[in-house]
């Protein structure tokens, strides 16, 4: 595998935002164990819909009222019967998804830099 760096400029392409979890429900329809999450990224952007596998380590109940980081500015992808409108930031082990979030609260809509 060719390892290749980004430049500045192509980090910064990359808009990460903190929303908080407004509503979690288990998806069924996704083809590996997932939740359905409703993200508020504050009033700029507004509540983004995306799916994520994270039923190891989260109950559905626990993830609302949490912030989480997630990238914005991927295009629109179909899951299942819905359409992701953001990909949520975890640390990655195998299955196990451990989601990234600020130690403190801060507002929906922070950037990530």
């Amino acid at each position: 595998m060719t390892e290749r760096n980004l430049t500045w400029k192509e980090f910064e392409r990359v808009e990460m935002r903190v929303g908080t979890v407004m509503d979690a429900v288990p998806f069924p329809e996704a083809r590996n164990p997932s939740y359905q999450l409703r993200i508020d990224f504050g009033p700029e952007i507004g509540e983004r819909k995306t799916s994520a596998q994270i039923t190891a380590n989260y109950q559905a109940k626990e993830l609302i009222g949490r912030q989480v980081v997630a990238v914005l500015n991927f295009p629109p992808k179909q899951i299942a019967n819905m359409m992701s409108e953001c990909l949520i930031l975890g640390g990655v082990e195998g299955k196990s998804v451990t989601l990234l979030r600020p130690d403190i609260a801060v507002a929906n809509g922070t950037k990530i830099g």
